[in-house]
Parts: structure tokens; C-alpha cells; sequence
């Protein structure tokens, strides 16, 4: 069954509880929040200005699906400490996590190629914040402005080598190695060094059986790696992590940081 589909009725209502606490929340934050997220960080000047007013600073609760797979979306989100993973469901239920998407970026990216409708659900991995911006917005400003479109189809590509390095990792690598890689992609897009989701969602994830998740966490921890309790992972050793993921990891890694640099923003004087 679809991870995200477990939690049945309870789901939506915690999704529609969820929203109505949000209109709440919105609210401008100060522009230091705004570095958080290196896209919008990143956006030149005058562009930022104009969709500034627009930015509603929303919690991103565990579960809450943002996207729903071939339905049209009205808006896009920009995560900043929490992250979101990009799911594949299958006809049968089944599903396999195809991205992972933090503070480097956003979601909704089909908006930029012209498609109206999410290629995937999107799905909070990672409990925080996000900002989120109507996708009509963020459209105008893209088809206006070279360096918002450059800057964005850079990350659309960086977002593509990631989808295409899981595959490769998911068909090649072992359960121990697409662990380690799925932890080390999740602990670069959140603030913490722990990961809360059970090892049945992990094995949903990564689409590979609960044992093998099992097994593969038992010898991280073992290792001294990991610490898993009650549905937590706490990463002990992240260089030790790194040592024994594949080299999908780092691929996906340096190919953000060169697609998506760090920001420049000189900065926050400008924007206050």
C-alpha cells in the first residue's frame, strides 16, 4: 500500500485541520527567514521584490500532501526546514520515493515546463516550515525574467539528476548503500540530525522490503552510525554515513551546489 495512504480518514483531517491552521499562521516574516531557502535567497533583486508580499510563511506538518499525483496545483512551496519527498504511486497502490526536495529548492517544478498538473504527490517527510507563493505568480515572473528562468532551469536540472542517479542507485546499489544515501539527503534539507518515520515507511521509500531496511539499519547501528528508536533515526556519524554510501550521494550533492549555489545576497540590508 501507498505509505501515504495508511493513515486513511485520518489523513484528510488532519490535512484540513492543517490548512485551516495555516490562514492562521500566515504571516511576513523577517528577512533573515528568507535566506533559509536558497532559491528564493538567490532570486535577483527586483524579481524578489515582487513576490515578496506574496511569500506566506506556512507549517509544513508530517504527512500533509502538498500535491496530489495528476491533479492540477495552485500553488508552489519553498521549503525551508522541512523537506518533502517527490512519490511515484503505482495503480496498484504501490509507491517508490523519486526526489527529495529541502531548503535548496522547491515544489510544483512541472509549473516551469509548462505542465499544470503534478507529475507525483508531494508528500512532508520532514516536519517545518515552508514558504508558499500561488504558482500563477511564480509563473509570470519566470516567462519575464531571464535570470529567474535561468536560475530556476538550473534547478529543474539538478532536480532531474537526482530523480535519474535514484534510479540508478535503487537498481544498482545495495539496501545498506540506498540508506545511507536517503539519510544523507535528508539531513542536508533539514536542521537536525534525526529522522523520524518508521522503517516500514524507510522500505516504502526507497521501494525495497521492511527486512532488508531492517537489516541494513541494524548494521548501520551496529557500526555506531545510526541510533533507531521508536520510529527515530538519530545520525551518530555523518562522516561514517558518507564513507559507506555510494557515490550516488555525493553526485547528487555536487551537482546541487553547482546548479544552486549557496546564496550571495548582500543582502539582508537590501531586502529589509
Amino acid at each position: 500500500m501507498c505509505v501515504f495512504q495508511q493513515t486513511g480518514k485520518s489523513t484528510g483531517d488532519k490535512i484540513a485541520l492543517i490548512t485551516r491552521t495555516d490562514v492562521m499562521c500566515h504571516r511576513m516574516p523577517n528577512v533573515l527567514t528568507y535566506s533559509k531557502n536558497r532559491l528564493l535567497a538567490s532570486l535577483p533583486s527586483s524579481s524578489f521584490e515582487r513576490l515578496r508580499p506574496h511569500l506566506q510563511l506556512v507549517q509544513m506538518p508530517l504527512g500533509q500532501i502538498l500535491h496530489q499525483q495528476h491533479v492540477p496545483f495552485e500553488h508552489v512551496f519553498f521549503p525551508t526546514t522541512s523537506a518533502v519527498s517527490l512519490v511515484s504511486v503505482l495503480k496498484d497502490g504501490a509507491s517508490a520515493e523519486i526526489g527529495l526536495i529541502g531548503n535548496e529548492g522547491m515544489v510544483g517544478t512541472s509549473l516551469l515546463m509548462g505542465g499544470g498538473d503534478a507529475a507525483c504527490q508531494a508528500v512532508v517527510q520532514s516536519v517545518g516550515e515552508g514558504y508558499r507563493l500561488k504558482a500563477a505568480l511564480l509563473r509570470t515572473e519566470f516567462e519575464l525574467s531571464p535570470p529567474v528562468l535561468h536560475l530556476l532551469l538550473r534547478y529543474v536540472q539538478a532536480l532531474m539528476i537526482q530523480t535519474a542517479q535514484t534510479a540508478v542507485c535503487n537498481r544498482h546499489h545495495s539496501v545498506d548503500q540506498q540508506l545511507c544515501r536517503w539519510l544523507l539527503l535528508t539531513l542536508d534539507r533539514v536542521t537536525t540530525n534525526q529522522v523520524s518515520m518508521t522503517q516500514e515507511l524507510i522500505a516504502q521509500m526507497l521501494g525495497v522490503r521492511r527486512e532488508g531496511v531492517t537489516a541494513a539499519a541494524g548494521k548501520l547501528q551496529e557500526a555506531g552510525l545510526i541510533q533507531y528508536s521508536r520510529g527515530t533515526i538519530t545520525v551518530l556519524n555523518r562522516t561514517g554515513l558518507a564513507a559507506r554510501s555510494c557515490e550516488c550521494y555525493e553526485t547528487v550533492k555536487q551537482e546541487t551546489d553547482r546548479l544552486v549555489p549557496m546564496p550571495r545576497r548582500e543582502d539582508a540590508q537590501a531586502d529589509a
